[in-house]
């Protein structure tokens, strides 16, 4: 998988997030520059995990589909009484 590169003002929103959560939750306050370390190292080690729920959650949703086209595609067939 290659390396996820975040667009900067996404980036720098999720690093104020983090900061925000931190200092609220945990009492802990960082600074940007923390921030975005905690952010390369959550994202270095855990997003392979968020993208594979990602694929396996979007080939749910598609098998779905198949089955209900699958469904339809029945439902048009023509009985066939002259056999």
């Amino acid at each position: 998988m290659a390396k996820i590169e975040l667009e900067p003002r996404v980036k720098a929103k999720m690093i104020e997030q983090l900061k925000e959560y931190l200092d609220q939750e945990l009492n802990t306050q960082i600074g940007t520059f923390e921030g975005e370390f905690f952010l390369d190292f959550i994202s270095e080690n855990f997003s392979a995990a968020f993208y594979n729920q990602g694929l396996a959650d979007a080939q749910q949703v598609m098998m779905q589909k198949i089955d209900t086209i699958n469904e339809d595609i029945y439902g048009l067939e023509k009985l066939d009484n002259s056999c």
